[in-house]
């Protein structure tokens, strides 16, 4: 038996990327993603409310719920990157565009960045020591955004290598 999940077949045709995407078209992915998940809470009996917004471009969805709820069970980052991963696959079958959806729960989404930021400064740090480039481990784009930010903010320089799932960052010193 596989370990992968197959996916549905989507075709090139089928899935459109429109760049950039109007806030009417990033709203209606945000219907669609919050049905999706609103459906899978009550499956699992699960607390939360569901907000949606558009930021920088993306549909974001943010699951909060009161403190003490049970919606704390799937709010681990990379439990949210997987539920994050299913609902962009929802919402391009429904809709046969691509999404590059942000769906945070329960404060997932800050306390991803902050365990992302610690490594990112300790690479920076051995950048700085060796004066040699450090490869990172393969990430998401949204991970590789604010990696890039935080080394050029270093005054160092990155770059994406490597693609699909192999793609990372390299932190170089400046030239």
């Amino acid at each position: 038996m596989s370990s992968e999940i197959e996916q549905p077949e989507v075709s090139e045709e089928e899935v459109e990327s429109k760049e950039p995407a109007s806030v009417k078209d990033l709203e209606e992915e945000g219907e669609v993603a919050a049905d999706y998940l609103e459906e899978l809470l009550d499956i699992f009996d699960l607390d939360g409310d569901i907000a949606i917004d558009v930021r920088q471009g993306r549909a974001y969805l943010e699951v909060t719920a009161e403190e003490g709820s049970n919606i704390r069970l799937i709010s681990d980052p990379e439990t949210v990157e997987a539920l994050q991963e299913l609902t962009r696959i929802a919402v391009q079958t429904k809709t046969k565009n691509f999404s590059r959806l942000i769906l945070d729960i329960a404060g997932s989404r800050q306390a991803k960045v902050e365990s992302l930021t610690r490594i990112v400064n300790k690479i920076i740090e051995k950048v700085k020591e060796t004066n040699a480039p450090v490869a990172m481990k393969p990430m998401s784009s949204y991970e590789r955004k604010i990696a890039h930010d935080l080394i050029g903010e270093a005054g160092l320089i990155s770059e994406s290598e490597g693609e699909g799932k192999d793609r990372h960052i390299v932190a170089k010193p400046a030239q």
